[in-house]
Formats: C-alpha cells, structure tokens, sequence
C-alpha cells in the first residue's frame, strides 16, 4: 500500500479512538486526537500540498498544539483539586462565555483563517448563495439562545424585586440582572458565529474550486459552531429554565453510565472527519489549486 492513503487510513482510526474515548469517558489512549493530527500532517506531505504549499501545514499546526494543550490527564490524576468560589465582591464576569467558547474555537478560527487567505478569491454566486442559506439557522439559533436567555433573567429579577413607595430593593437575588447578563451572552455568542461563517466562506470557496470534499469538511466546521454555542452559553450565570431552547447542550442526548458523553463524542467526531475531509481534499492530487473564477456564475 502507498504510503500517503496508509497514513490517511490511520488518521481516521486514531480519531475513532478518540471519540471512543470521549464517549465513555475514559481515553483509549490520551495522545489518540494529537497522533490524528499530526499523520493527518504527514498525509498531506505525503500525498501532495495544494498551492500555496504553506497553507496545510499552517492550517494544521494551531490544531495539533490545540489537542496537545487539551489532552486527556492520566487516569487519576486530578481527582482532588481546590476551588475557589467567589465572594460577594466578586462581580459578575462580563467575559465567561467569550473565554469558554474562544478556548474551545481558536484553533479551528486559525485554521479556516489560514486557509481563507490562502485559498482567497471571487466565489461563484450559487456557493456564496448557498453559504448564507446555511448561515442562517446557525444565525437564527444563536439569536433565539441569547433572547430566550435574556428573557428569562428579566423575569427572574423582577421575582426578587420589592418596590417600597420609592426605593428598590434586592433581597435574595440570583447574583446577576439583565444588564450584565446580555453583554455577556453577546460576546459568548461571537465566537461561534465567527467560525460557522468564516467556515462558510471556505467552503462557498472550495467549491467553486472544484474542491468539494473539502468544502464538505469546511462546511461540518460550521455545524461544529452548534455545540460550541451552546458550551458558551452555558458559561454565562443564567436560570436554569432558560436551557429549554439549548438542542446542543452536553445534556441534549441523555448520558448514561456506559456512554456518560455523547454529546461531546459527537462533537469530536464531527470536528475531526471535518479535518479528515478538508485535507483529503485539499491533497488528493498534486495539481496545483484551480485559479479563481473571474466572474460569479
């Protein structure tokens, strides 16, 4: 067997160990995503970088130092830990959900950003039409999670608001209102929403190519933005009842003793047959990239 579809091959059962290992909650083997990664890289010089030559490995190297930072601790390890709560005078932290979903998103952002410099150009208006009839919904959702959220704070406010003639005041109260919690929920949102559209520029952008089985894998990053979207939120002090409307929580698929994560195994899985397909893809010839169209079709 040639080399470059071997390495491919052991990609993909790498990841599967790995998603196996976040479905149960117990890592077949901690470095099983980073090991993914990295012949995922070997792959792609293997089988042939598109041009510019620059972009895979670019594109590839953010994820790789990502998985290494996130890797599984060794079984045991962390099982007593101290936690800090935060005292009256603590305040309410505007950047919660923004740092949540950055932490879980920066590393494919630099990824697409990589590849939407690299790949830069005109796209066919029919692909362009497509990506923003795909970045609706996820559009659309993130704009119901935040309203439903909003709403539900008001409504627990005004349950701990006692108006006395002219004075106002709060007893017994959740910690936070409506004017913390909005900015908070705004900036949680936008990392998400950053990489769903950015993703589907890429992948408007691949297909105009003719790259279409990496534009399939751009376009799964966007659907990778769902559950992110709904982490961060999670992030931000709420009510609980406002979590009606999340359909991608880690909650979403009920856990169970022998699968206690299968949201987030389907997270992972989603995230690197994204990858998976974007390099196939990109590297499946040696041909050099399609020049851009010179006019939308």
């Amino acid at each position: 067997m040639r080399r470059a579809p071997l390495l491919l091959i052991l990609a993909a059962v790498s990841a599967v160990a790995h998603v196996v290992g976040v479905l149960v909650a117990a890592p077949l083997w901690r470095g099983a995503e980073v090991l993914s990664l990295a012949l995922l890289l070997g792959y792609a010089v293997a089988a042939g970088l598109p041009a510019p030559r620059w972009a895979v490995p670019a594109a590839l190297v953010p994820l790789v130092v990502d998985a290494v930072r996130t890797m599984p601790a060794e079984p045991g390890a962390g099982d007593a830990a101290w936690l800090v709560y935060g005292g009256p005078g603590s305040g309410f932290d505007v950047t919660a959900g923004f740092d949540a979903a950055f932490a879980g998103s920066w590393a494919a952002l630099v990824a697409v950003a990589v590849l939407l410099v690299a790949f830069r150009g005109r796209g066919r208006r029919r692909h362009l039409i497509a990506a923003a009839v795909a970045a609706a919904p996820v559009v659309g959702y993130a704009a119901v999670r935040v309203a439903d959220v909003g709403s539900a704070v008001a409504a627990s406010t005004r349950v701990v608001e006692i108006r006395t003639e002219t004075t106002l005041t709060r007893v017994d109260g959740p910690g936070y209102d409506q004017a913390d919690v909005v900015p908070a929920l705004v900036l949680a949102v936008l990392p998400p929403l950053a990489l769903a559209l950015a993703a589907l520029a890429l992948a408007a952008l691949l297909a105009g190519r003719g790259r279409r089985l990496a534009a399939t894998g751009a376009a799964l990053l966007a659907v990778l933005a769902l559950p992110l979207l709904d982490a961060a939120l999670a992030a931000v002090p709420h009510p609980l009842d406002a979590d009606g409307t999340a359909l991608f929580a880690w909650y979403a698929i009920t856990p169970t003793a022998a699968m206690p994560q299968p949201v987030a195994a389907l997270t992972a899985a989603v995230e690197l047959t994204a990858y998976l397909l974007l390099v196939a893809g990109l590297t499946r010839s040696r041909r050099a990239a399609v020049p851009a169209p010179a006019a939308a079709g």
